[in-house]
């Protein structure tokens, strides 16, 4: 008892209140969403609103429990829970069930599992007990390209089973190892700004007029360097080269590695195509939605867009939608800001911590929360492509709702435990 106790006090219940509050506004959403006047009891197990409620159940059960385990478990077990994940991922590409296109689910009965939400959860434990090693410098080749390959290799298997949204997850690691001095991290995060802006302006403007652009700012860029005679020739040489190979492949990227469903997506997010009544059908209802909610929104089951489902995935990835009809911008605010609220709270703690591994694995659940919460609302409001990811806590999905919840409840475990760590 004294035990639970000292547990109790411990807790950070800032971030917990804050996550119960956005799994209660979750769990309401869902029900305005898929409300059935034939159904109208929210405790309705054969509903999603009731399904919703055993999965949240049995995430808080799982919380609970993560909270009365050793903290020191998950750091010396982070690889085997690691590899056990891996495992699941290989197992998802040949026994997987396919859902919206990607093989991404295993089937056990009537209940469905995905592996690669929780393997987001693991490659952050096994990443965190990895660079926590007394032994570890990331001034070593050796060592960067480990941690690289713990990223690297289930964010592959994910992409091989045709889950892309997932995929582009696994890219907030490179926040983490930012964080703990891997050299070029800065560089890189650059160089993903500049090449999605190079992606994007050669789709609009065409390849030739992009030459045109680049050709005039090389010229303009070797008179400076060879007038002033400044240092660093060689690299502006290799970043315009980059750039001019870049463009280059873009329109063979673009018609031979993206799937037919997926350019329509990108070419409607960039105006190129309008087709509100098919592949733009999801934004363009979803906008229509939250922009009809106005200032205060319609009222809680008062959504018409809501109402007669015209948002397909309007409980699932297009939740949201919901919030931002009935709740107006005030509700839409109001989620951002709990979202925003938690990040900060996470980084606050994890700067904290007084070991590397509880440092590390909470600034990778913050930017693995930071991806699913910009993308996700990117999406539904017309900013970023459709790539299918849950938004955190709020979402339907047994799956979403459990693997948020326990890396959400090591992190608060780990935080608990810092003043026992010298």
């Amino acid at each position: 008892m004294n035990e639970r106790n000292s547990i109790i006090g411990k807790i950070d219940w800032v971030t917990v209140l804050i996550y119960l509050a956005l799994v209660l506004i979750g769990w309401f959403s869902i029900f305005s969403a898929k409300y059935n006047e034939l159904h109208p009891s929210i405790f309705d197990f054969s509903m999603e609103y009731g399904k919703q409620l055993i999965w949240i159940g049995i995430a808080l059960l799982m919380g609970f429990i993560i909270l009365l385990i050793d903290a020191k478990f998950f750091n010396a077990f982070s690889l085997w829970i690691y590899f056990f994940f891996l495992a699941s991922l290989f197992v998802v590409l040949v026994y997987g069930k396919a859902t919206n296109g990607a093989t991404s689910w295993i089937e056990f009965g009537p209940v469905k599992f995905q592996p690669s939400e929780f393997a987001k959860m693991a490659t952050a434990l096994a990443l965190a007990g990895y660079l926590s090693r007394l032994d570890v410098d990331l001034q070593k080749r050796n060592n960067q390209i480990i941690a690289a390959l713990l990223v690297l290799a289930p964010m592959a298997l994910v992409l091989l089973q045709n889950d892309t949204g997932s995929a582009i997850v696994f890219v907030s690691f490179i926040f983490v190892l930012y964080r703990e001095g891997f050299p070029g991290t800065g560089l890189v995060m650059v160089g993903g700004v500049v090449a999605i802006l190079l992606f994007v302006l050669t789709l609009v403007w065409s390849q030739k007029v992009m030459y045109i652009i680049l050709g005039s700012l090389f010229a303009l860029a070797l008179t400076y360097y060879l007038v002033t005679k400044k240092k660093g020739l060689f690299k502006m040489l290799g970043i315009f080269a980059f750039m001019f190979v870049f463009v280059f492949s873009v329109d063979y990227a673009f018609n031979k590695v993206l799937q037919e469903h997926q350019r329509n997506r990108v070419l409607v997010l960039l105006g190129q195509v309008d087709d509100p009544q098919g592949v733009g059908y999801n934004v363009h209802q979803s906008k229509i939605a939250i922009g009809s909610g106005g200032f205060t929104g319609k009222g809680f089951l008062q959504g018409t867009q809501t109402k007669y489902d015209f948002v397909p995935e309007q409980h699932t990835d297009f939740i949201f939608c919901t919030v931002g009809e009935e709740g107006g911008f005030l509700g839409t605010a109001v989620v951002v800001l709990l979202y925003v609220a938690l990040l900060v709270r996470i980084i606050l703690l994890a700067e904290r911590q007084r070991s590397t591994f509880s440092r590390v694995y909470g600034y990778a659940i913050a930017g693995i929360l930071f991806v699913h919460v910009a993308i996700n609302i990117g999406m539904t409001i017309g900013l970023v492509p459709v790539i299918g990811i849950p938004l955190p806590f709020l979402s339907y999905g047994g799956s979403s709702m459990l693997a948020f919840t326990m890396m959400l409840a090591i992190f608060v475990k780990q935080d608990a435990n810092r003043l026992n760590i010298l």
